[in-house]
């Protein structure tokens, strides 16, 4: 019978509810994820090698090394290797051999050895992929947690292809990823963007086949993944893209690499750094690589050591204060010549601030390369409550006619539903975006074709140039500069009611005194 979506994902939770006496929520995921995997390996391997005994009844004779090589040759597409070979203590580096130990002392320790033997012998897949694994410790986990762990997902079902599929496993990790999110606050924004968000931005993009994706901050892979999916739901093969990522902190980024073979991509390369000043992608002239799609949701307004002479520093050099503008000018240096993309999502302040700011924002719209601005709703997100918005990039050159020398801006901040923890995007509201997006406009950048109450208007760069280069969207949508010239008339009639106040008061307190009567206005 076929494993359920919700039986896994019940009997995951299960599991990661074990920790609840040791742990905080917001470190489930360095203890559940690198147990994941390793029973998915486990159980995938085992799969193959039973297969491999059914099959081959008839090699006795072989020596072992000539049925290994038949075995890796032909089923298995990684190693488990034993441990403490030509010892009593050998056993294999599997899931089912260490569940045979977890009463005896030392379970962590032989956890933790397993996963680095299958990190060193499948070093081209599987390196440092397992983080640092500091919970295996008996300082930071118990044995005894750690036990009840591994005892509670041993009652999931075997997950190997021949017991359920890889929509299933990786549905079930996206699941635990969001419930994870859910229960961790602001840490949560380090390694989950909520699912609507990763969506819109590639259905902008619109990942094709073959094409390379790059996300410079990637998380937990989430946007690499979508990009597969949309293209497998548009009638493509999700998993002929190139996928590129690269995350700073070394727990996340294995994250991200389990997530990808959860979902059956391995045409992946994810890489550990900070890509600002060591971005790990690069072409043989030491210049960073370029490719067809880049999509990003970088920290916000993050402090950083400014680059000295980095030819990515097109129109000057963000503020120490804030990257913000650097992670665009890295994507916007790392777009393809002639089909590159970007989608970034960021702070409203990118489109007004000054200074240093200003300056590089001024550059990239004379070179025309923003194509888009799209107003998200506020409290979205897992880590900040501001609303943000989404900015659309394409290579020097190539945007449509229709489209160059200005800007297309699109409110979407009123469209959201109300979630216990924050705001959503429903569907219905991403695919008004991707309508509006993709709108044809009159000749005072007004659309013509778009229903469902969308606000969209493309401006011309000269409308642009004498607004200083603000892309404030309220100076392009009528309807939002309304709503807040009603804020600036609610402000000014407080202001004149305050004065009438303090007047009428000033008069009062004059009549007092003339009485005699003193101390009111102490």
């Amino acid at each position: 019978m076929a494993v359920t979506q919700q039986e896994i994902e019940t009997r995951l939770w299960d599991a990661a509810d074990e920790l609840r006496v040791a742990i905080p929520e917001a470190q489930y995921s360095s203890v559940v994820f690198p147990l994941m995997f390793w029973k998915y390996l486990s159980d995938t391997w085992e799969h193959h090698h039973q297969e491999f005994l059914d099959e081959n009844e008839g090699l006795d004779g072989l020596s072992a090394e000539e049925a290994r090589e038949i075995e890796y040759r032909d089923y298995q597409s990684f190693e488990i290797p034993n441990i403490h070979p030509g010892t009593v203590q050998e056993r294999r580096a599997s899931w089912s051999s260490i569940l045979a130990t977890v009463t005896q002392p030392g379970l962590g320790q032989r956890v933790r050895a397993s996963l680095r033997a299958i990190e060193t012998a499948n070093p081209d897949k599987f390196s440092r992929l397992f983080g640092s694994m500091t919970w295996t410790s008996e300082e930071v986990l118990p044995s005894e947690v750690l036990a009840a762990v591994i005892r509670a997902m041993d009652r999931t079902p075997k997950m190997h292809e021949g017991n359920m599929s890889h929509d299933v496993l990786g549905g079930a990790y996206e699941y635990l990823l969001k419930r994870f999110s859910d229960g961790s606050g602001t840490r949560a924004g380090q390694f989950f963007t909520p699912r609507e968000v990763v969506e819109l931005i590639v259905e902008l993009l619109d990942p094709k086949g073959f094409e390379s994706v790059y996300d410079p901050t990637c998380g937990s892979g989430g946007m690499l993944i979508a990009s597969a999916n949309l293209l497998k739901s548009h009638g493509g093969r999700g998993y002929t893209l190139r996928l590129y990522g690269q995350e700073s902190v070394l727990d996340t980024a294995g994250v991200a690499r389990m997530n990808l073979f959860m979902h059956n991509l391995t045409q992946f390369q994810v890489e550990v750094g900070d890509t600002l000043k060591e971005p790990r992608f690069k072409k043989s002239d030491g210049s960073v690589a370029q490719f067809d799609v880049i999509l990003a949701n970088p920290p916000y307004s993050l402090k950083w050591k400014p680059w000295n002479n980095d030819p990515r520093a097109i129109g000057g050099i963000a503020p120490t204060k804030s990257a913000d503008w650097a992670f665009v000018q890295h994507m916007i240096a790392s777009m393809d010549p002639v089909k590159g993309r970007a989608g970034v999502v960021l702070p409203h302040g990118v489109l007004f601030r000054g200074g240093q700011e200003a300056a590089i924002r001024q550059r990239v719209l004379n070179d025309d390369l923003l194509e888009a601005v799209i107003g998200l709703p506020a409290n979205l997100f897992y880590n900040t409550t501001i609303p943000t918005c989404v900015l659309i990039f394409r290579a020097p050159g190539t945007k449509a006619p229709e489209r160059k020398d200005g800007v297309l801006f699109i409110d979407a901040s009123t469209r959201f539903v109300k979630a216990t923890n924050r705001n959503i995007l429903t569907g219905a509201d991403v695919a008004d975006v991707v309508t509006a997006y993709h709108s044809t406009f009159d000749a005072d950048g007004n659309p013509v074709d778009l229903d469902g109450g969308m606000a969209a208007r493309f401006a011309p760069l000269s409308e642009i140039e004498g607004n200083g280069y603000d892309l404030n969207i309220g100076r392009y949508i009528k309807h939002v500069a309304a709503e807040q010239e009603d804020l600036g008339s609610l402000i000014t009639a407080y202001n004149i009611a305050r004065a009438e106040r303090q007047k009428a008061e000033q008069r009062m307190l004059a009549v007092l005194a003339s009485a005699g009567i003193e101390g009111f206005d102490e």
